[in-house]
């Protein structure tokens, strides 16, 4: 087979972190290459060079062994590439059709030629096995759907690369098979396909060979790949050392200070209980669609539960309530910091008050004292980087502003922090502080429920690591029994049905 694509020493940088380092392999014209490793290997960051999103800061890619230096997203277009990019690229309020030839709409006479771009719609869509019309709007599909007019895109535009990033999360079982023979047709047609899950049968089943990322680092090739190479690729995943920016600090446990007792509704789909102690700090594994971030809703309140409840010091919460949450000593530090988290354009100041203003009473003129004092304390106590209170929130690097959104839940004197992937994009020495001050939060008696898709990060600071995988949950660890390989045996999708895990003892 002759070789289509070609990754030949690249290296990627961003502020205080090496994001690839030294990557090179090759994907030959036919072969289904599988690109594995933990969240964080790097693999997202080297689709987002193949499609032009990043450009590399070393080494260089060659396509059909012609160089290619990518500088938007459409040149690499234009080189036959297409990424299925697991975050839909998508615009609800347009139809199918125009979503599936977004940016290379038909046109006649200056006008969009709506006959024929309905009829290479409705192709497509017979294609994907999918009854479609295609003047629908996207917006009103399902997450699967949508997920197959992504697909649609790429096959659109008769692309000779396509990368696959976990396509398969949101499908069902009709579609996921047909995704299969797509995905097998277009190897028969001679396309080179990089295909990234962490559902290992389904890369058994698909792919020729495996190229496995660590911490930015290809770590090996394994080709031909099936069944019997398990033990060595999760190893090859898995085998790193955690670094000492941990500096773990053992503490005594009190009585549970949370209690989720048979929690279940979207994203949970099996009764899931927990109880998280007063000094603990639990830590929440799992993969790509294990449902962490959704139970972090559930608990929170932000979504109402179709089944379960949440305690407080044994004190049951009004579902679906988040300001009960928050009256109850509950803070919520949400996955997406930017979007859900912050309000740009307001102070740091401002930002950092926003939960402690609704539990707090008295004149006006002594909240707006109280307001000035206690953001101070917390910038100072957080350690954030700011040339003033007063300065948008904007203007503060990743670190700074993560700091703020736990120090927000610190000056409102929460006891039960849920953070929810509290330093992902942060450099070491704020990863660092912020793990100093879980701590000393978790020694006065508060309680930490982390969860995070860095393994290393739960195996360093966690006392006990709960670990979901597809919306349940398969294991709770303590930490002398956890250990990197154990975490994602536990965490990686079963194969079949019939052999699923009981959950350890909560």
């Amino acid at each position: 087979m002759s070789e289509r694509l070609r990754f030949d020493h690249v290296g990627k940088r961003f502020p205080g972190v090496v994001a690839l380092d030294d990557i090179s392999f090759t994907v030959a014209a036919g072969e289904v290459r599988a690109l594995i490793g933990e969240n964080g290997a790097g693999k997202s960051t080297l689709l987002k060079i193949l499609s032009g999103q990043y450009r590399p800061d070393a080494g260089t890619l060659a396509v059909d062994g012609r160089p290619c230096a990518f500088h938007r997203p459409r040149d690499a277009q234009d080189a036959g590439i297409a990424i299925i990019h697991q975050e839909l690229q998508l615009v609800p309020d347009l139809s199918v059709a125009e979503n599936l030839m977004l940016g290379t709409l038909p046109a006649r006479g200056g006008w969009v030629d709506r006959a024929d771009l309905h009829a290479r719609a409705a192709s497509v869509l017979a294609r994907l096995g999918e009854e479609i019309a295609p003047d629908t709007r996207l917006g009103s599909l399902s997450i699967g759907q949508r997920q197959m007019v992504e697909i649609g895109r790429a096959l659109l535009r008769d692309a000779r690369i396509i990368a696959f990033d976990e396509p398969t999360s949101s499908l069902s079982a009709r579609e996921t098979d047909r995704l299969m023979a797509i995905i097998g047709e277009l190897r028969a047609g001679g396309a080179a396909i990089l295909y990234v899950s962490h559902r290992m049968e389904e890369v058994y089943a698909l792919a020729d060979s495996a190229t496995v990322l660590r911490d930015g680092r290809h770590v090996t090739d394994v080709s031909p790949i099936g069944p019997s190479d398990a033990d060595r690729l999760i190893a090859a995943m898995a085998g790193r050392e955690i670094a000492d920016i941990y500096h773990y600090r053992p503490r005594a446990k009190g009585r549970a200070a949370l209690t989720i007792d048979g929690v279940m509704g979207p994203g949970v789909r099996a009764p899931l209980s927990l109880q998280v102690a007063e000094g603990e700090i639990l830590g929440l594994f799992g993969l790509v669609g294990a449902g962490r971030s959704e139970l972090f809703r559930l608990v929170y309140g932000a979504v109402r539960p179709s089944a379960g409840r949440v305690l407080r010091d044994g004190v049951a919460l009004p579902p679906g309530d988040p300001r009960a949450a928050i009256a109850a000593g509950l803070g919520l530090c949400p996955e997406d910091r930017k979007d859900a988290g912050l309000i740009p354009l307001a102070s740091v100041r401002e930002n950092i008050a926003m939960g402690w203003r609704n539990l707090r009473g008295g004149t006006p003129w002594l909240r707006r004292r109280a307001e000035r004092d206690g953001a101070a304390a917390v910038i100072a106590d957080m350690r954030v980087k700011t040339a003033s209170a007063e300065t948008p929130i904007a203007h503060l690097s990743g670190g700074n502003q993560q700091k703020a959104v736990i120090g927000r839940w610190l000056m409102a004197e929460a006891r039960v922090l849920l953070l929810d992937e509290p330093t992902r994009g942060i450099d070491v020495g704020a990863r660092s502080e912020i793990y100093d001050r879980l701590y000393r939060f978790a020694e006065a008696g508060g309680s930490v429920l982390l969860a995070s898709s860095d393994m290393a990060e739960v195996l360093g600071v966690a006392d006990r690591i709960a670990v979901m995988r597809e919306g349940t949950l398969a294991a709770v660890i303590p930490r002398e029994q956890a250990n990197a390989e154990t975490l994602l045996r536990l965490a990686l999708p079963e194969p079949t049905t019939s052999s699923v895990r009981e959950p350890m003892p909560v």
